[in-house]
C-alpha cells in the first residue's frame, strides 16, 4: 500500500544545544553529511512506491529535519504539535501552516504539549501515545477527542528513549516491535496483552535507535547498525530495508523521526 510522507531537507541541521542525551553540541555534527544521508532515506521512500512531500526548512530551526514531531494526521484530520524544548516551539506552528496551506482543513491547534508521532503511533483501530518526557498524558484524551480512535497511554521511563517513536514502532496495523525496559512495569504488562505475538528487540538494537523504524507493513526501513532486528524481522516474512542515518543520529533521530506520515 502506498504511503504518503511529510519531510524536511536538513538544509539547517546542527547540534547547537542538548535536548536530549544523544546530543553533544561540542561534538556537533556535519550538516553536508546529514543532509546526503536524508536524501538517501527520501529516495529509497519514492523507490518503494511511497509519496514524499515536503516541507521547506526554516532558518534557525536546526532539529525541524525531525518531522515526525510535527503533528499527528488521521483520517485526514491534523492535530498539532505543541513543543517542550523552546528551541523548538516554533517548529509547531510551522507544520500545521504547511498542512493549512495544502488544504487540510480539519487541523487543530493543540493546548496540551505533544510532540506528534514522536509520542503518538497509529495502527488500525488504536493510537497509541507515550508520556514521561514530552508529551503531557492530557494530550492524549485531546487527541482521542479529536480523532475518535482510542488512544493508550505508555508510560516512558528510559531518557535515552524519550519519544515512543524511539522504543516502538508498528510492523502493520495490528502487530509492533518494542524494547520493553524503556517502558514502565505497568506499559510493558499493557503491551503483552495487546501484541502477544511482538517483536521484542534488544538493548543493543534498541541503542542504536533500531526502533526509531518505518514499516509499510511488507517493508521495514530501519537503521543500518540494528542488525538483531533485522534478523528476526526477516524470520517474521518483511523486507528489510537498512538506512545509515548515523549523523542525524547524533541529534537523536532516525528514519521515523524524518517521516511524518499523513493518513488521508
Amino acid at each position: 500500500m502506498t504511503r504518503h510522507y511529510l519531510m524536511c531537507r536538513p538544509d539547517h541541521f546542527a547540534v547547537e544545544y542538548a535536548i536530549n542525551p544523544w546530543m553533544d553540541p561540542e561534538a556537533g555534527a556535519d550538516r553536508e553529511v546529514a543532509i546526503r544521508q536524508w536524501e538517501g532515506l527520501r529516495g529509497v521512500y519514492e523507490e518503494l512506491g511511497h509519496r514524499v512531500s515536503l516541507i521547506d526548512p526554516v532558518e534557525g530551526l536546526p532539529d525541524m529535519v525531525f518531522a515526525a514531531n510535527g503533528a499527528l494526521v488521521v483520517g485526514g484530520r491534523v492535530y498539532g504539535a505543541r513543543f517542550t524544548h523552546p528551541e523548538r516551539a516554533a517548529e509547531g506552528p510551522a507544520y500545521l501552516e504547511w498542512f493549512t496551506s495544502n488544504g487540510y482543513t480539519a487541523a487543530r491547534e493543540a493546548e496540551f504539549t505533544n510532540e506528534g508521532e514522536g509520542d503518538f503511533l497509529t495502527l488500525d483501530h488504536l493510537v497509541l501515545a507515550g508520556t514521561g518526557f514530552r508529551t503531557e498524558v492530557a494530550a492524549h484524551g485531546e487527541a482521542q477527542e479529536f480523532l475518535g480512535r482510542p488512544v493508550v497511554s505508555l508510560r516512558l521511563v528510559d531518557p535515552r528513549f524519550y519519544h515512543l517513536d524511539t522504543a516502538l514502532f508498528p510492523l502493520n496495523g495490528h502487530n509492533v516491535a518494542y524494547f520493553p525496559e524503556a517502558f514502565s512495569p505497568g506499559s510493558q504488562e499493557v503491551l503483552r496483552n495487546l501484541f502477544p505475538d511482538a517483536v521484542v528487540a534488544t538493548e543493543d538494537d534498541a541503542v542504536v535507535l533500531g526502533l526509531n523504524a518505518v514499516s509499510d507493513g511488507t517493508h521495514v526501513v530501519i537503521n543500518a547498525e540494528a542488525t538483531g532486528l533485522q534478523l528476526e524481522l526477516k524470520r517474521r516474512g518483511f523486507e528489510v530495508v537498512p538506512v545509515e542515518l548515523a549523523e542525524l543520529r547524533k541529534a537523536g533521530g532516525g528514519p521515523k523521526c524524518c517521516t511524518l506520515e499523513i493518513r488521508g
